[in-house]
């Protein structure tokens, strides 16, 4: 009977307790992985709220709410989906991009420290964030991309940025900071683009950087730096672009440079940089841009810079450099535009220049280059801007210039440019401008030049043209300047000149050009300056002149104009500068000039005026000079010229005035030169005139002035010349510098002056001056120009 109670399974037992021991670990285990998985969602959770609420916290901070930030709503718990935030697998926030988002605050409210898995930051050109840099960005050590550039941050770069070990990307560009370049930024070898440019860095750049060799990009133009170019700039061997323009930076060029062979792009331009350029730069066999301009670099321009065979752009202009162009500029084929302007350079333009096929630009002007222009110039198939003028240049101007059908500027003014122009001109159709102004061209211009209709500016003067202006001159209705004073032009004024409303700028001056000006000329809308003096212009002024409501100023003086002045003419309320002189014009003056507010000069001297001068002219306050010298001007001198106190000359001399010089006028306190000469003006002369500190020159000459010459002349200092000769003056002279060095001319035929000029008798010891007897009314008179 035992055996039927023996346990079926004696072996099993250690089996049984094995399996109850698994599943009750399963059981534990399986609790333990939820119990995690829930803490870390927990924590995701809470990690993303927080993300959250500190970017809301700092989107509430700003001045105005963008639209940007639309999505960005209160009470969500995660920010992911949130316009210019991106995140992770785990939804950690790791991008953060606003850049071109229209924000305007400070980064003062955004808690960088709940964003330790950031990456990349981009909060570029918003223009309106501003403040300093929060230090607790500089513990974001995941961080390998931050653009803060576009705004006006300001505050220093911190030294702590070298905490950011991981960063291949730093701008801070066109904001508003200071300081100087930290040299910790050295520590930061994994950088690749550099860019603190449009700033107000100080300082030097500190040699550290040569420290960071994974550099590619180094842009710190604009700044206030200063101090030499470190010679460590050359363990930058992967640099394939350098931006250092704009600064204060001094010393040579260091021979270092050489080594950097990726180097595509050298901008050194604007700074005082001194000595010669480093033969090493013809190392630099991938260089497409040197700019070394606005420097003041010295010595020869190196053959080794023919070496860079590459090279697009190459600018060394404004500079000291002196020498021969090298040949060696030839071998440059790639070569789009070339700047050798303001330098010292002589010698001959070299014919290789010639072989430079893909040219657009050619800078050459302001240096002492000698010589013909090479015929080869005309290989230059590409050229738009050719720039030769401020040399001593010579010879015919090249008939190949006319195989330059592409250009769009030629500037040869100041030169010694001789002979004809080549009928070839008239080939270069797409011409905007032309400048052979300061040589010694002649003959007659070429009938081709009617072909120029593109023409906006043509520049002729002072050389020896002879015959007629082109008739097409503005055949094309876009001429704006056109300047050919100083000739011997003979002829009509071209029709297509009549009805040219482009024209800005007319100097036709000092030629022998004729017609009637009446109809030769028409309304120009924008017209602001016009010279066509000394000329054989004859016939009336048109009132239509003053329809050019843009003019400034307009000279017909020394003419054979006949007529009146049309009062229309004081319609043209922008002019400053108005001259009439030496014509035949007549009648009176017309009282409508006085409308002219902005008027600096009023030249009508030499003419045949008559009648008063209309008082509304004391109205003019910006006028500086006033010239009516010559007419046959009646009346009295207005007092209400005393308005017009900007008055440096007046000249009234050689009419008909009548009565006393008024004392106001000596009140216009900045006058320098007063003619009142050749009139008919009595009385005695005002004291007041010998106070006025700045008179230099004084005629009052040939008139019938009495009594003597005040006394209040003995202090003048400003005086330097008179003449009061032809008068009835009497009594001592002043003694002041300018009474006792004028020649005896000066005062003869007068009644009987005398004093201490050469050639004068000296005063009788007791005489007395006859100006006493007359005192009281003078100083009367001042007293009430003094409270007038």
């Amino acid at each position: 009977m035992a055996s039927l109670f023996a346990n079926p399974f004696p072996n099993k037992q250690p089996l049984l307790i094995l399996l109850t021991f698994y599943i009750c670990l399963t059981l534990y285990l399986s609790n333990t992985v939820s119990s995690v998985a829930a803490t870390n969602n927990i924590e995701k959770t809470s990690e993303e709220t927080e993300a959250a609420e500190a970017l809301i916290k700092w989107k509430l901070s700003f001045d105005n709410q963008s639209n940007a930030m639309a999505s960005w709503v209160a009470g969500e718990t995660s920010p992911c989906n949130w316009f210019g935030v991106a995140c992770d697998e785990s939804r950690r926030v790791t991008h953060l991009n606003l850049s071109r988002s229209a924000l305007n605050g400070t980064l003062r409210n955004l808690s960088f420290l709940s964003f330790l898995n950031l990456i990349s930051i981009d909060l570029s050109n918003n223009v309106n964030l501003y403040g300093d840099i929060p230090l607790d960005l500089y513990k974001l050590f995941k961080l390998t991309y931050l653009d803060l550039g576009g705004n006006r941050f300001s505050g220093f770069l911190s030294p702590t940025i070298a905490n950011l070990s991981n960063l291949s990307f730093l701008r801070l560009s066109a904001n508003q900071l200071s300081g100087t370049i930290p040299k910790e930024i050295g520590l930061l070898t994994g950088l690749h683009d550099f860019k603190i440019a449009i700033n107000h860095f100080n300082g030097s750049i500190p040699q550290e950087i040569g420290m960071m060799k994974s550099l590619r990009n180094l842009g710190l133009d604009t700044n206030d730096l200063t101090g030499l170019i470190s010679a460590s700039i050359g363990n930058l061997t992967n640099l394939a672009e350098i931006y250092l323009f704009g600064n204060n930076l001094s010393g040579h060029i260091p021979p270092e440079i050489g080594n950097m062979v990726n180097l595509r792009i050298l901008l050194l331009y604007g700074n005082q940089l001194s000595g010669r350029i480093p033969q090493e730069i013809g190392n630099l066999g991938k260089l497409t841009n040197l700019q070394l301009s606005r420097n003041q670099l010295s010595g020869n321009i190196p053959r080794a810079v023919g070496n860079l065979s590459n090279l697009e752009e190459l600018d060394l202009g404004a500079n000291n450099l002196s020498g021969s162009i090298p040949s060696s500029l030839g071998n440059l084929t790639y070569i789009d535009a070339i700047y050798l302007y303001g330098n010292i350079l002589h010698g001959h333009i070299p014919t290789e220049i010639g072989n430079l096929g893909r040219l657009s630009i050619l800078q050459l002007s302001g240096n002492q280059l000698t010589g013909n222009i090479p015929r080869e110039i005309g290989n230059l198939g590409r050229l738009s801007d050719l720039h030769l003028s401020e040399n001593q240049l010579s010879g015919n101007i090249p008939r190949e210039i006319g195989k330059l059908s592409n250009l769009d500027v030629l500037s040869f003014g100041t030169n010694n440019f001789s002979g004809a122009l080549p009928s070839s001109l008239g080939n270069l159709t797409k011409l905007n401008s032309l400048f052979l102004t300061s040589n010694e061209l002649s003959g007659s211009l070429p009938l081709e030049m009617n072909n120029l209709t593109n023409l906006k500016d043509l520049q002729l003067a002072l050389n020896n043209f002879i015959g007629h202006l082109p008739q097409q001159i503005c055949g094309g209705r876009s001429l704006e300047r056109f300047i050919c004073y100083g000739n011997h032009f003979t002829g009509t004024i071209p029709k297509s000149l009549r009805n040219c409303s482009s024209l800005i700028r007319l100097r036709i001056d000092g030629n022998q050009l004729t017609g009637n000006i009446a109809e030769a000329f028409g309304i120009y809308p924008n017209v602001s300056y016009i010279d066509l003096s000394v000329n054989k212009f004859h016939g009336e002024l048109s009132p239509n002149w003053g329809q050019c409501h843009n003019l400034t100023s307009l000279n017909i003086s020394d003419n054979e104009l006949s007529g009146s002045i049309p009062p229309a003419l004081g319609q043209a309320i922008q002019l400053q500068v108005l001259d009439l002189s030496k014509n035949n014009l007549s009648g009176k003056i017309p009282e409508q000039l006085g409308s002219l507010k902005s008027l600096l000069e009023l030249m009508l001297g030499g003419n045949q005026l008559y009648g008063e001068i209309p008082y509304r002219l004391g109205k003019l306050a910006d006028l500086e000079n006033l010239d009516l010298v010559g007419n046959n001007l009646n009346g009295t001198i207005p007092k209400e010229l005393k308005g017009c106190f900007k008055l440096l000359f007046l000249n009234l001399a050689n009419n008909k005035f009548e009565g006393t010089v008024p004392i106001e006028i000596a009140s216009i306190y900045y006058l320098q030169n007063l003619d009142l000469s050749s009139n008919s003006l009595t009385a005695e002369i005002p004291p007041l005139l010998g106070q006025m500190k700045r008179l230099e020159t004084l005629n009052l000459s040939h008139n019938s002035l009495s009594c003597s010459i005040p006394s209040a002349f003995d202090d003048t200092s400003s005086l330097i010349w008179v003449d009061m000769s032809y008068n009835q003056l009497e009594g001592r002279i002043p003694n002041s510098k300018a009474f006792r060095e004028a020649p005896i001319e000066a005062f003869k035929n007068n009644k009987g002056l005398c004093g201490n000029a050469t050639g004068m008798k000296h005063c009788p010891i007791t005489s007395q001056n006859p100006q006493s007897n007359q005192g009281n009314k003078n100083r009367e008179e001042e007293r009430k120009l003094a409270h007038s």
